[in-house]
């Protein structure tokens, strides 16, 4: 069985190309993490990757610390 997950997170900080890169470089220095994608938009993140090797848990810190709020 596969640990890879695709997950939608809703992060209403978003506002700009700024922070499209700063989020997209921070998590895909992540173990794990295979695909970022940051939408302005929608200000969402889609994310993929391996459960296994990466929990949300680190995923929403690493996120908060670079000063992003994962909306619940």
């Amino acid at each position: 069985m596969t640990a890879v997950q695709e997950t939608i997170l809703s992060v209403p900080d978003i506002s700009c190309e700024h922070c499209v890169n700063a989020i997209n470089g921070a998590l895909k220095e992540l173990p794990g993490v295979e695909i970022v994608n940051t939408n302005i938009p929608t200000k969402t993140v889609s994310l993929r990757y391996n459960s296994d090797l990466v929990a949300m848990e680190k995923v929403e810190a690493v996120l908060d610390d670079i000063g992003y709020t994962v909306a619940k």
